[in-house]
């Protein structure tokens, strides 16, 4: 790669086009400008798809039909080029091609060259950018990503909370702003969320801020109905829990926490309206959380569901191991505080190994190693009570 681009730009360099006022972007587009070549009749797309851009040859075969009308490697070492200069690795550029085999045939001097300058006013740096491309190169090649990276920037508060939402859909970059989001953005301020709210929700669901606005309000009408109004704390999370849900699932998943927990409707409504995302758990975790809580450590479901937090924490890795500590504690004579269940479980680990590990170092020796053993799924037999 390295000898191409040192080819390709001893063989460009004299090229002259307009480019951004931008110094650093003239030099780079200086650089890369395709010059016109005459069509050589020895350029075979497919393998230059391989031998250049390190595509597999399955790969470069599926590419390939996208790219028939390019006669030279012209204008796709331009943009490779360029890629170069934005600091997108060879590793990376295969997988760009990969998935939008026709960035090779975008123009550098009229499409590319004038997005980066657009994007580095809107203050993203040359990582980012390259960022950016690597979530959506398709949407990469239409001049509109600059208005949409415009929109979104003040309102997930930074550019790494937009990386953060393309992660898991770069689909927002392809909706429209007009039609789509911004009337979502407009409801969902309307239902009392701030701009952060809202970015919290286009990151964990970005999804809601693209479809249909009429399913959104679907989505709200489903949360109040659930006993979570608008403008409350927990009205973004329940949002979130039920986002994508039709009713039907949602009164199956109703139905599976009440029989679970032994919960009357009035108490799965307490637990649901105070942990939405109970309706995300899967029904393993959720049976296996009810059988230690209900079973075991004997909680009654009454006050599950005024607590539905602790169902959130991991059973073999906080809920378990510090029944257990908490439990040798008490047969031993060790813990003269009578502390909540719910507390012991949602404080901190520096808190719980303050307050129920380091003060029984002389008594209880062993006590550290012991928690550290049920933590990794070990059970040692002093922890053990009939």
């Amino acid at each position: 790669m390295l000898r191409l681009r040192s080819s390709i730009l001893t063989h460009l360099i004299s090229s002259s086009v307009a480019v951004p006022s931008n110094s650093s972007l003239h030099r780079l587009l200086f650089a890369t400008a395709a010059p016109r070549i005459s069509p050589n009749p020895s350029f075979a797309v497919e393998d230059y798809l391989v031998d250049t851009c390190g595509l597999t040859r399955a790969q470069a075969l599926k590419a390939s039909s996208r790219l028939s009308h390019l006669k030279s490697p012209s204008k796709p070492d331009a943009v490779l080029a360029f890629l170069g200069g934005l600091g997108v690795s060879s590793t990376d550029v295969a997988t760009l091609v990969a998935r939008d085999p026709r960035l090779l045939s975008a123009k550098v001097d009229k499409t590319l060259a004038p997005i980066v300058a657009e994007l580095t006013d809107l203050g993203l740096s040359s990582p980012d950018i390259a960022r950016l491309l690597s979530f959506a190169p398709l949407q990469f090649r239409c001049r509109s990503i600059v208005s949409k990276v415009q929109y979104y920037l003040p309102l997930f508060g930074s550019s790494e909370n937009l990386f953060r939402a393309l992660k898991h859909g770069s689909y927002m970059l392809g909706r429209n702003l007009e039609r789509v989001v911004m009337p979502n953005v407009a409801f969902l301020r309307e239902c009392g969320l701030c701009d952060r709210d809202i970015a919290k929700l286009g990151i964990q669901v970005g999804r809601m801020l693209t479809t249909n606005p009429e399913r959104v309000q679907a989505m709200v009408a489903c949360a109040e109905g659930l006993g979570v109004p608008r403008g409350s704390a927990m009205f973004r999370h329940m949002l979130q829990a039920v986002a994508f849900f039709n009713e039907k699932g949602i009164a199956a998943k109703v139905d599976y926490l009440k029989k679970t927990f032994r919960w009357s409707d009035a108490e799965v409504s307490i637990a649901i309206s105070r942990g939405p995302f109970m309706l995300r758990r899967s029904k393993e975790s959720l049976q296996l959380k009810s059988d230690f809580l209900i079973s075991e450590v004997g909680l009654e479901p009454a006050y599950i569901a005024r607590l539905p937090a602790m169902i959130t924490y991991s059973l073999e890795g906080r809920v378990r191991p510090r029944y257990y500590v908490v439990k040798f504690l008490k047969k031993n004579g060790l813990q003269a505080r009578n502390w909540t269940f719910d507390t012991i479980v949602k404080a901190s680990e520096k808190v719980f190994i303050e307050k129920f590990i380091c003060p029984h170092k002389e008594a209880a020796p062993h006590l550290a190693q012991d928690y550290a053993a049920v933590c990794r799924g070990a059970v040692p037999a002093r922890l053990i009570f009939a």
